[in-house]
């Protein structure tokens, strides 16, 4: 019997973890790459190839071997040194044209104390539940899972925690149960504190993207969280510029209220890739503020995100 008879007999999602499949005198043999998943997920896998493959007429007995040749989940960073500069709508919107691309990624919101990847992702009603004493992502409608202290506390809380606590959350956030998740983006606070160290030393992300507007006193902070990770030894995958360039509703004249190519030329002077510029659109706010933001759409103001997405996947093909 042929590899893809075997496999025919498992739902999508377990066929996919199939490295091989043969049967010779009645007895089939399955390797199941197990690779990102719990105890208890990989005996759940295992049950369901001794039955969908057993009940083959072929099949007398089934041999199941679980590997983890999988490559390791991978953790982009996405920070500036400046809060208020987009780095949460960036993070959201680079997370679901990825999504839509094919690539199997989850969203870790590292902004403890103003966490926002709820309201973007729109399961800010949500809570996770934990197994064996991990947390679940939250499932959201762009088909995107997201942790966040957003679905921890009750909205509007205020979060008053010294270093070691917003450390230990973070670890529970990204130690969660992501199952094949093979890419964490992590919308990280502004600033180089107590999470960017946390992440920086327990987890080293493979890359880090930079978003900066225009003006001089976002980029001298973006700069600071460059030379952070550069410290750290973490790849610089390049720079966005966010809020650049505005285009009047009324008679579609194009102004720059923060400047505009700033941190462009800063890329050139750093010598580090420029990614790419997100526009100042209103649409782009409105559909963030309801949940709906615009990279899970095909409308014109979603190119700029699918843009800078496709160079991020470009990068991590290319460094694995």
């Amino acid at each position: 019997m042929a590899d893809n008879a075997l496999t025919a007999a498992l739902p999508d999602p377990i066929a996919e973890r199939v490295t091989s499949a043969t049967v010779k005198d009645g007895r089939a043999t399955v390797v199941l790459d197990v690779a990102g998943l719990d105890p208890r997920e990989r005996e759940q896998m295992e049950a369901a190839v001794r039955e969908g493959v057993g009940a083959l007429a072929e099949v007398g007995d089934v041999r199941v071997i679980l590997t983890a040749e999988r490559r390791a989940r991978r953790i982009v960073a996405v920070g500036s040194g400046k809060g208020g500069v987009g780095k949460s709508t960036l993070t959201a919107n680079l997370a679901i044209a990825l999504h839509r691309m094919g690539h199997k990624v989850g969203v870790v919101d590292a902004d403890i104390y103003g966490p926002s990847q709820p309201m973007i992702l729109g399961n800010q009603d949500a809570r996770p539940e934990a197994r064996e004493n991990k947390l679940i992502p939250v499932a959201s409608p762009v088909g995107v899972p997201v942790l966040s202290m957003g679905h921890l506390v009750k909205q509007g809380q205020a979060i008053a925690w010294r270093g070691p606590m917003v450390g230990n959350a973070l670890s529970q956030l990204v130690d969660a149960h992501w199952g094949d998740t093979e890419l964490l983006l992590v919308d990280l606070p502004p600033g180089t504190g107590d999470v960017q160290l946390t992440m920086l030393q327990k987890f080293k992300p493979a890359g880090a993207v930079l978003v900066s507007t225009p003006q001089d006193l976002a980029l001298i902070d973006a700069a600071r969280a460059g030379q952070l990770f550069d410290q750290a030894g973490v790849p610089v995958i390049g720079l966005v510029e966010n809020m650049s360039g505005y285009a009047c509703p009324h008679c579609g004249e194009i102004s720059d209220p923060f400047g505009a190519g700033g941190v462009e030329e800063a890329a050139q002077r750093l010598e580090l890739p420029f990614l790419g510029r997100i526009p100042l659109d209103l649409a782009i706010r409105q559909g963030s503020d309801a949940g709906r933001p615009p990279a899970a759409g095909d409308e014109a103001f979603a190119e700029p995100f699918r843009a800078i997405a496709a160079k991020l996947a470009a990068w991590l093909s290319k460094s694995v």
